[in-house]
C-alpha cells in the first residue's frame, strides 16, 4: 500500500473519531523516525464509555470501508487504548494520561499533518 492510501485510510478514521466528538486530534507522520508504522492518531475522549465509542466507532470504520481490523490494545477504565491498524496506530486517551504520557512530545521529531481542536 502507498502513503496516499495509507493516509487516506488514516483519515478516514480522524474523520470518525471527529463526528463521535473525540477531543484534540492529531495526526502524526512518524515514518522518517520509525519502522513500525507510518502514522500515529493521538485524541482524548472525555470519560470511560467516550473512549469506548471511539474505538468502536473507529474499527467499524475500518472494516466497512477497508475490510480491515485492527488489534485493539488496552481497556478504557486505564485511560489509554491503542488500536495497530498496521500502517497507523490509534491512540486515544483519558485527559490525564495524555499528559502523563504526552506522546506528542515523545514523538515531536514526526511530522504533525493535521490537528482538530
Amino acid at each position: 500500500m502507498n502513503r496516499t492510501e495509507i493516509f487516506n485510510r488514516s483519515r478516514d478514521v480522524v474523520n470518525a473519531l471527529e463526528e463521535k466528538k473525540a477531543e484534540d486530534i492529531i495526526l502524526i507522520d512518524i515514518s522518517q523516525i520509525t519502522y513500525f508504522t507510518d502514522f500515529f492518531i493521538i485524541c482524548s475522549g472525555t470519560s470511560d464509555r467516550m473512549i469506548r465509542s471511539l474505538v468502536k466507532s473507529a474499527v467499524e470504520t475500518m472494516k466497512l470501508k477497508y475490510n480491515f481490523s485492527g488489534r485493539v490494545i488496552g481497556e478504557p477504565t486505564n485511560g489509554w487504548i491503542a488500536v495497530d491498524f498496521s500502517d497507523f496506530v490509534l491512540h486515544i486517551f483519558a485527559p490525564k494520561q495524555r499528559e502523563y504520557y504526552d506522546l506528542e512530545s515523545l514523538w515531536s521529531a514526526g511530522k504533525i499533518l493535521l490537528r482538530v481542536t
